[in-house]
């Protein structure tokens, strides 16, 4: 799923009143002189009252001009912010057409068993991944665009529903640096202890791999790790994330920001 967008501050979307001061600007352009304030909220879905409430604001700020009873122009500095709004738009229409839209299309999902070319389908996670199933009796559904045999991928279209799983939890397990004891200052159970309650485990830093390691286990993932996290529990994974402290802030802060449960743990944090 795309989860960046283009630049642009998209001001006229980031408030109602700014969207609502953008639809009356240009009701205004497109009427004036003559402004009638009742036109423009049947036009816009607000009330004659607010339309009035937004000119007074537009006429004070310097990006509409009253020319008497009803008579109203938009200002070279109207013009100006409409151009900038409009600009945004226009960057942000060309994002959604040519990124968004042309990604989501078609996903791609592993077939649970063989399905036709134009058969519907039901979705679900499992192991981070999505997966089909003949029949339309699941929370989510699709269209196969592709036919596949059980076990393969199967391309899907026309989503309908939403896929029903939780997100994963994340354990953060801090190591000191090594110049604080590194991984010989962890209790010798820490990692070990944690292996069995988790889907993957990650690596973040040297100290850490060594701490996976002694626990007699291989991490599943040891680069890019700072965003694989985030990206594998958001798909229901559980993950225990060793990570050396100097970079704890570098791998919590994402989780954070994507509302990813996580707990951290280590020496005199338990």
């Amino acid at each position: 799923m795309v989860e960046s967008r283009a630049n642009g501050d998209l001001g006229v979307l980031r408030s109602k009143r700014n969207a609502t001061r953008y639809q009356i600007l240009v009701e205004i352009a497109e009427r004036q002189p003559a402004v009638s304030q009742q036109e423009i909220a049947d036009e816009i879905g607000v009330t004659a009252q607010a339309v009035s409430d937004y000119l007074g604001d537009l006429v004070e700020e310097g990006h509409a001009r009253k020319h008497g009873r009803g008579r109203y122009e938009v200002t070279k500095e109207g013009v100006d912010w409409l151009i900038s709004q409009t600009d945004d738009l226009r960057t942000f229409v060309e994002y959604v057409s040519e990124s968004v839209l042309e990604e989501v299309d078609v996903d791609t999902a592993v077939a649970d068993a063989d399905i036709d070319d134009g058969e519907r389908v039901s979705l679900s996670m499992h192991d981070g991944v999505m997966h089909a199933t003949p029949g339309a009796n699941g929370s989510a559904t699709a269209v196969a665009v592709t036919g596949a045999a059980a076990g393969q991928d199967v391309g899907t279209a026309e989503f309908d529903g939403m896929l029903d799983y939780e997100p994963g939890e994340v354990t953060v397990l801090s190591t000191p640096v090594v110049q604080d004891g590194g991984s010989g200052a962890l209790p010798d159970d820490a990692v070990t202890a944690r292996l069995a309650a988790h889907d993957i485990v990650a690596a973040a830093g040297v100290e850490a791999l060594v701490a996976v390691r002694d626990a007699g286990s291989e991490p599943d993932i040891r680069f890019g790790t700072a965003s694989a996290v985030p990206a594998a529990a958001s798909r229901g994974l559980s993950v225990l994330l060793v990570v050396t402290a100097d970079r704890l802030s570098e791998h919590t802060d994402p989780l954070r920001e994507r509302n990813l449960g996580y707990e951290v743990v280590g020496p005199g944090l338990d």
